[in-house]
């Protein structure tokens, strides 16, 4: 009986552990580009793009086609010759069976298939930017989703330690009724209050709830999976204006992706420009064929046997196509200049982007040290509060308020907190900076 006791002892202690394991910003991460389903369908596009640009796709290898045939007749012959004799063969047959194999090889088709090729690589490299930049948008959601369940479970310490001073007064107003201290309206303001936090304390509990299904969401795993964060934060120290503009001008996701369009419409100038090139081409088979038939006459072969190598080059070239490459090519011109003017925009989009969020995340610093001491501000009003209110010096309402200042400033000391470590994170995937980054 007593071992059984330890057992169930210890397996109770094992799962309370488990349960309060907490799921590190590290760990987070590693699954997250583990499960993430944006993750999992971008690399299965990276791997498309991979085989786009084999080799077998481009065109330089040649093409090799077997052919084989077999036929077969039975006919009635009538053959009258020029001295009048007539021969007759009734139900002669022929077979006939043929066999080839053929190589067709594109020499110079006006550099097309050299741009096609160094197309499908810049296209290659193109969706490695974008597997980038789906990579950051979903780290930048998972801290977004991470923090948010962090900000709430500081509220929701908060939101009990102050139901527990609620149900505190609460007792404290019954026991002073119960001995004619105060009235029966210190006693009913005191429930009010306790019904207030507890109906907070609630909501906060679920919107806590909600928040740790977004993150599970983020993670690729089953949305009630049990979760707990780290609500420690720190912040870059080496962060300046200046490195990140130039980084973020050099480094952008959305900025590379516009110059690697820009480098594939170039490439689409010069593979429509190959329309008013020639195309020479070679070819080469080998066949055999033989044919097995019933004689017609005394000069009728009964069989046949053919085998013979043939090569040749061909060129064509469309010296008049109606005007079809002429258009293409002032077409690709026009989508090249486009795709330098949005490269422009995005730059000075970029520019603006990088700037607003400095501003935003110096001012979130700014805001949480002023919040910081609005909190020690307000914990020594309040340590003064209750002590006049346990000797009666103050009413219940102004215990409330000092209590409720309280409450207010460590709500917005924490949610400074995760709002400057956000605005953080967007400026570091403004500069190219958050994959390389280890300060999450």
């Amino acid at each position: 009986m007593r071992k059984s006791q330890l057992i169930i002892g210890f397996l109770f202690v094992s799962i309370s552990f488990y349960a309060q394991e907490v799921l590190t910003k590290e760990k987070a991460v590693e699954i997250t580009l583990k499960n993430n389903y944006d993750i999992r369908v971008t690399k299965n596009n990276l791997e498309t793009a991979k085989n786009n640009k084999s080799i077998y796709n481009t065109g330089y290898l040649p093409t090799v086609t077997g052919n084989a045939g077999a036929n077969y007749s039975n006919n009635n012959t009538d053959s009258e010759f020029q001295d009048g004799t007539i021969n007759s063969v009734t139900g002669a047959e022929s077979k006939s069976y043929n066999a080839s194999i053929g190589l067709n090889y594109t020499i110079f088709n006006g550099f097309n298939r050299q741009n096609t090729f160094k197309r499908l690589k810049e296209a290659y490299n193109l969706t490695e930017l974008q597997a980038r930049q789906v990579m950051e948008n979903t780290l930048t959601t998972l801290f977004l989703a991470y923090y948010e369940v962090g900000r709430l479970t500081e509220n929701k310490v908060t939101q009990k330690e102050t139901l527990e001073i609620s149900k505190k007064r609460l007792k404290r107003a019954n026991y002073n009724f119960d001995y004619g201290q105060n009235t029966k309206l210190e006693v009913l303001n005191a429930e009010v209050d306790v019904n207030n936090d507890s109906i907070r304390y609630i909501d906060i509990n679920r919107q806590l709830a909600n928040a740790k299904r977004d993150l599970n969401v983020v993670l690729g795993r089953g949305v009630n999976t049990q979760v707990n964060v780290n609500t420690e934060v720190t912040y870059a120290i080496d962060l300046n204006l200046i490195d990140v503009l130039q980084k973020a001008k050099s480094n952008n996701a959305n900025i590379l992706q516009a110059k690697k369009n820009i480098e594939l419409r170039q490439l689409d100038v010069k593979i429509n420009k190959a329309g008013w090139m020639p195309n020479v081409g070679l070819t080469s088979s080998y066949a055999w064929s033989k044919s097995n038939n019933d004689a017609t006459n005394a000069f009728s072969p009964i069989s046949n046997t053919q085998t013979g190598l043939n090569a040749g080059v061909n060129l064509s070239w469309n010296i008049f196509d109606g005007g079809r490459t002429k258009t293409n090519v002032a077409n690709a011109k026009i989508a090249l200049e486009t795709q330098e003017i949005q490269k422009l925009q995005q730059e000075e989009q970029l520019e603006r982007d990088v700037n607003n969020a400095w501003e935003t995340y110096q001012n979130a610093l700014f805001s949480l040290q002023a919040q910081e001491k609005n909190v020690t501000t307000n914990k020594r009003n309040f340590e003064r509060t209750n002590e006049r209110y346990k000797l009666g010096q103050i009413t219940s309402i102004d215990f409330r308020q000092a209590q409720i200042n309280l409450i207010n400033a460590e709500l917005s000391v924490s949610s400074a907190k995760y709002t400057a470590k956000n605005a953080e994170l967007q400026l570091l995937q403004l500069a190219g900076m958050l994959l390389d980054n280890k300060n999450f």
